[in-house]
């Protein structure tokens, strides 16, 4: 077992410019807290709670925090845009420290696998994601590593999808989710570190 603190530099940390964004889709308000598309903001809040990092600070129509992870200043961000526009914040926040798309790392929830998995992909189409629509769509590029969170498929093909993503979980598979957001926060510390391989190989 790998000890999650030792992962996370303690403030000041390194004061060069920000070279990653980690970003954790969902939706704002309390009405959906828990839900199965929040999971992104989930495992952004356990990132930030390892790191010591509050993701509190508005900007990018964002809440943003700054960390340091593997000896790199990161940004975490929560858009406040809603899901289908979450691209709009990553856009900004890019354009405004320079951050190239490949170092923008999406944490976010999928349908297509069983509650608790995980999945790495380096780079790749949305997947009828519509946050991954978004920032594809207005970064112009879908070259950006994401770490995708199973969240269980409709129960039937009828089922709402919209109904479904924005339920809650049994409290066994919220179990599940939980006992995986240690090893979210070590991918996006292996990814950061330049070690997208080896996180991909270890989690996938």
């Amino acid at each position: 077992m790998f000890d999650l603190k030792s992962l996370f530099s303690s403030p000041p940390g390194p004061t060069g410019p920000v070279e990653f964004l980690v970003v954790g889709l969902g939706n704002p308000g309390s009405q959906y807290d828990g839900t199965r598309h929040n999971v992104g903001f989930r495992a952004l809040d356990y990132l930030a709670q390892q790191c010591a990092c509050p993701v509190k600070k508005l900007k990018f129509q964002s809440l943003i925090g700054e960390a340091t992870i593997a000896g790199r200043r990161v940004l975490l961000m929560k858009p406040s845009t809603f899901m289908n526009n979450s691209g709009q914040a990553v856009r900004d926040a890019i354009a405004f420290y320079k951050i190239p798309v490949e170092h923008v790392v999406v944490l976010c929830d999928d349908i297509s696998l069983d509650p608790g998995k995980i999945r790495l992909r380096r780079k790749g189409s949305a997947g009828g994601h519509n946050g991954l629509k978004s920032i594809i769509y207005l970064t112009n590029s879908d070259a950006f590593p994401r770490i995708k969170i199973g969240v269980g498929a409709k129960p039937h093909p009828d089922y709402d999808l919209a109904r479904w993503v924005l339920g809650r979980f049994s409290p066994e598979d919220d179990q599940k989710i939980q006992d995986r957001l240690p090893d979210i926060a070590k991918a996006v510390e292996l990814i950061v570190d330049g070690n997208i391989e080896r996180a991909m190989n270890q989690f996938n």
